[in-house]
Order: C-alpha cells, then structure tokens, then sequence
C-alpha cells in the first residue's frame, strides 16, 4: 500500500524542501518507487531533483487545473532516481483557479488515485503557507511530516498546524495523522536547541524522529548542483542523516502494518508522554564528525 506524506510546516526556512528531495532519493536508493510532487511556486524541489523549472511543458499548475492528465505531468526516473511532478511559478494561478472550482480541496486526491498504486511512497513539498495548494496536498495525504528547527518561533507555528490537521482529520481526511517530527538544522550544543528538542519530545512522544538533521554546508550546497546530497556527497553529515532518516520511516511503517487498525492513532494529536527525554546516545548523528 503506498504511503502518501505531506511535508509541510507555515515557517518558511525549516528544511520542507532539503527533506523532500533528500528523503525521496534516499528511499529510491533502497528500491522503492518513489513520486515527489512539488506544490510550491517556488520550484526549488524541481530544481533541486535536476529538472529546469524554465523548461517545463506540464507541471503541478496543469495538474490541479485538470488542463492534463495527471500521467503527462510526471516526469519519470530523474537524476535523483524518483518520479517528478514539477512545478514553477506557474502554480501561483492555480490557487486562484481553484477557488472557483467546486470540491476544489480534493482535486489533488482524485488525481492521485489514478497513479498511487505505482509507487511506495508520495511525498508532497508543501508552500510555506496553510493555503490552497497546502489544503490540497493534506486531503490528498495519509500522514504528514512536519520538519522544524528547535527554535521557540518553530513551536509557535507548529500548534497552528496541528489545530489545521486536527480540523482535516474530523472533516475531509480522517485518516490524517502526523507521521512524524522531523528536528532540523540541529546543532545539539546549544541549550536552546536541547531544551526545545525536549519539549518535543515530552508533548509528543515517539511522533519525534530519533534521527536528527544536522547543519551541514553539503546539504546546503547539492540544489546548487541540481541532485540530492546523497549524490552529491553521500559520505557528508546531511546525507547520512537522511538515510537514517529513510531506515527509521521503513521501520516505522513495517511496524505499524502489524498494528490493529483500531489500535493506530488516527488524529495527529500525540497525547503528553510520560517518558523520560531522549538521551544524546538515543538520537542520530548528534556527534557525528
């Protein structure tokens, strides 16, 4: 069964892209098929996967428009190693098309349902707003992960996405959930950055990653060479935090298919956890060089 993935967050600058295209390659390097779909005008997950945005004959704009079908609009097997459905400024029209549109809020679901059984995994890079696009692409998902730095700004904007889900999940999409919290950018030698971390972790449980992104220049470096950092430098911090990142998702979903469907958690609010926080051993690549 695919699994469809929202990565989202209204903070701008948290990493939704890095991760998007980083997770996506690092899933297709263990074989799954995998389709990133980029719904932000912006187009930085296009380019980052080696696509030219300035050359695109269909794109996500087409594809919420219903101007195509939703197959002309993917492109196949990029660089990256994944399905692309790309987009450009293009889509900044599609929010305002659609707000004319009936049943505007599912055009992306019915889209999808005529190609998701192709693949492992969706994922979905989100605008850096809770607009139109981003409604779209949370209808259309099963989970969302919601990448963030451990900034105090971050936790603010974080419970106005969860109050947006929780909405979603008794509404339109009630298999919405948060798959996970994903800490970014993170630099455990700062206090801010470990007191916040436990605040994650004592409001949410294991909905926190153990995997941590670290600050690393590679990860910063690899959209400018259009490939993800695994193909750009796949020894460096970033793209070794991201495969672990990749294993622990694998894991995770493995782990819930033995579950009872009753027994998962359908809404993405995490009740508080009564667990200690996690130790420095307990997350990924804190120390690593």
């Amino acid at each position: 069964m695919v699994s469809i993935y929202s990565i989202t967050n209204q903070k701008g600058g948290v990493g939704k892209t890095t991760t998007c295209v980083n997770l996506a390659a690092s899933l297709a390097a263990t074989k799954r098929k995998v389709l990133l779909i980029d719904l932000d005008p912006q187009g930085n997950a296009t380019m980052g996967s080696g696509v030219n945005k300035y050359e695109l004959t269909y794109s996500s704009y087409h594809l919420l428009t219903q101007k195509v079908a939703i197959t002309d609009t993917v492109i196949k097997q990029t660089s990256a190693g994944y399905d692309l459905i790309p987009a450009n400024a293009d889509l900044t029209a599609a929010e305002v098309e659609l707000m004319k549109k009936p049943s505007r809020e599912i055009k992306l679901r019915q889209a999808l349902k005529k190609i998701e059984e192709q693949y492992d995994f969706i994922f979905i890079d989100c605008p850096p707003s809770l607009n139109m696009l981003t409604l779209n692409s949370l209808v259309a998902s099963k989970g969302v992960i919601i990448p963030m730095q451990c900034e105090y700004y971050a936790l603010e904007g974080l419970s106005a996405l969860i109050s947006t889900i929780s909405g979603l999940n008794q509404t339109l999409n009630p298999d919405l959930h948060i798959q996970g919290i994903l800490r970014t950018m993170y630099d455990g030698r700062t206090a801010l950055t470990t007191e916040v971390s436990k605040q994650l972790i004592n409001h949410f449980g294991n909905k926190v990653y153990r995997t941590v992104i670290p600050r690393n220049i590679k990860l910063a470096e690899a959209p400018s060479h259009g490939v993800p950092a695994l193909h750009y430098a796949k020894k460096s911090r970033g793209a070794v935090a991201y495969i672990a990142l990749a294993g622990e998702i694998i894991r995770r979903q493995e782990k819930n298919r033995k579950i009872p469907k009753r027994k998962q958690l359908k809404s993405g609010i995490v009740k508080k956890s009564n667990k200690q926080p996690l130790s420095r051993t307990s997350t990924t690549l804190e120390t690593e060089h």
